[in-house]
């Protein structure tokens, strides 16, 4: 009796595993291109594995009894931009799973165009953009110590615009240069042009040259970097004075400012 009942609970767990549906869901933003999918056959080799397909809620038309189909964003008014979420329901029992050949297309793409871009004497950055298709961040970099350093981010509204954005940087003595960098999935970066403003502040200085608990910078705050003598980044912020109390005894490199000097911990 027993063995019956659990052999007939197999079967109905086999049954209701064979007619279960599962959900592939894919999220991101319409970028003008339609989604492409591998369909795997059913069970024991009989019809197609995707039973449904929605796009924001609503089922689609698409033809999907083939062994590859496509899914047609536009057929959906949607803009460059906007949001997607993509519902894929598959059989359980499927040879396989459905793939989406192509999902980065529902990811943004760094299309940006700075309309104006302007900095004041403050320091405060004002640009405006335009024909961006998805939320991505802007990064602003100064040039400062022979390279380009991030010195603040600011969230992208994604949107074709035109989208307003302000942001407050630290200007360091002399002439000082900005420029915007946004990064997409493809990992390739895209810089704006450079903007340029001169400040009136007096250069800073640092002492001591030999450190026992802190190093003062006279003549303001400042963003500081400081290496070890093999390259490697111990320690940076921004400020009128380092505490050096943590660091071991040895020669490092300190970037401040504009410009960049030596210093030992005794």
């Amino acid at each position: 009796m027993k063995k019956h009942l659990i052999l007939g609970l197999i079967s109905i767990f086999a049954v209701l595993h064979a007619h279960a549906q599962v959900v592939l869901v894919l999220d991101g933003n319409y970028q003008g291109k339609n989604l492409y999918v591998q369909n795997p056959f059913g069970n024991a080799g009989v019809g197609f594995c995707v039973t449904e397909v929605s796009v924001n809620g609503n089922v689609t038309t698409d033809e999907i009894a083939s062994s590859a189909f496509e899914i047609d964003l536009k057929n959906w008014q949607l803009k460059l931009g906007d949001p997607v979420e993509v519902k894929i329901k598959y059989k359980g029992d499927c040879q396989g799973k459905p793939k989406v050949l192509n999902p980065e297309v529902l990811k943004p793409k760094s299309t940006y165009e700075v309309v104006k871009m302007e900095i004041a004497p403050d320091g405060t950055i004002k640009f405006t953009t335009k024909a961006e298709s998805g939320k991505l961040s802007f990064v602003i970099e100064q040039y400062r110590w022979n390279k380009w350093v991030k010195v603040g981010e600011v969230d992208g509204m994604g949107t074709n615009g035109p989208n307003d954005y302000t942001f407050k940087a630290a200007l360091h003595s002399g002439d000082n240069k900005f420029r915007l960098k946004q990064l997409d999935y493809s990992g390739t970066p895209r810089y704006s042009k450079e903007v340029k403003v001169s400040s009136t502040s007096p250069k800073i200085t640092y002492a001591p040259v030999k450190v026992s608990t802190e190093i003062t910078f006279t003549g303001g705050e400042t963003m500081y970097e400081i290496f070890d003598q093999y390259g490697n980044l111990v320690k940076k912020g921004y400020g009128a004075s380092i505490d050096c109390k943590s660091l071991p005894k040895a020669a490092y490199y300190l970037n401040y400012d504009n410009t960049m000097g030596e210093f030992i911990k005794k």
